[in-house]
């Protein structure tokens, strides 16, 4: 759907396409989970772009079964899994049907993460819903997926985190604190499983054009849409923000033998946002002549 923002339009922002390595993942199974919609979606599709044979979850079955059948219609592996990372009966129920599948796991994405940012107002169960389904989560699918890594020889696992777990942010102690906690679960679940030839990493996505971020675009009061979109784009060093691609590119790169001596690291997706000081970009134009600078 092409929504218009003035003189924005999804047409002029989500712009960027990779070319794929054929066959780098052919014949091998890998579990995506939060992987219907945004950037999740898009690591499946590189994926199976590339030949894996991919298990998504999501807790919308409706978005889900839409992007599986889009994926399906185009030739791909694919396997749609509905349910609440939350729940550890779930964790262990999308490894077992991956096995079932396809005999094997090879790869693991933790991506399901609830957006959750609430700071001294944050309720007992905000605390619960953010860390269960984050970073607790994420330690219940390495746990299930390793053995089966092992099986096969080895294996690759990249957490998404964010650049949240570096820096302080008004009125988000529950998403920066857990985004915080899968960085060192990173780190001591690299040490654990290397024995066994199983590599964790994670990656950290800056400002990301997704459903969420895009809704601050389209929710903007008409004449200010384009102020809001110079604001987000002038926070990034690169003077724009990222989109889902970009971030799956990175990840399906750490996930493939072409990383095979990096372990318990972060990459940082994010434009240079993080080295960036409080002055931020150059001053110029980021809207030029009615167009998005891209």
């Amino acid at each position: 759907m092409n929504r218009d923002y003035g003189t924005i339009t999804e047409e002029t922002l989500l712009i960027r396409s990779r070319k794929p390595f054929p066959d780098r993942f052919a014949g091998k199974a890998a579990i995506v989970t939060g992987g219907s919609t945004g950037i999740g979606e898009a690591i499946v599709e590189e994926l199976c772009r590339e030949g894996a044979s991919v298990a998504f979850t999501g807790r919308t079955v409706s978005t889900g079964r839409a992007a599986e059948r889009r994926l399906l219609d185009a030739g791909f592996g694919v396997m749609f899994v509905a349910g609440d990372m939350l729940e550890e009966k779930f964790c262990r129920e999308v490894v077992d049907r991956t096995v079932e599948k396809w005999g094997k796991v090879n790869y693991l994405v933790n991506n399901a993460f609830r957006f959750i940012d609430k700071g001294a107002d944050a309720t007992e169960q905000d605390w619960y819903n953010v860390l269960f389904t984050g970073p607790v989560a994420y330690a219940r699918m390495i746990a299930n997926c390793a053995p089966h890594m092992a099986k096969q020889g080895g294996g690759a696992v990249v957490n998404i985190s964010s650049v949240s777990a570096h820096i302080a942010q008004p009125n988000r102690w529950t998403y920066n604190a857990a985004k915080g906690a899968v960085h060192m679960l990173t780190k001591c679940a690299a040490l654990d499983y290397a024995s066994d030839n199983i590599r964790v990493n994670d990656v950290s996505p800056g400002t990301i054009w997704t459903r969420e971020t895009l809704r601050g675009v389209w929710e903007a009061p008409p004449g200010q849409r384009e102020k809001f979109f110079n604001e987000m784009n002038r926070r990034q060093m690169m003077q724009r923000c990222g989109e889902s691609v970009e971030v799956a590119g990175t990840v399906l790169a750490m996930l493939s033998d072409d990383t095979s001596f990096i372990t318990g690291h972060e990459v940082m997706v994010d434009g240079g946002y993080i080295n960036m000081g409080p002055q931020g970009v150059k001053e110029t134009a980021l809207i030029q002549d009615g167009e998005s600078k891209k």
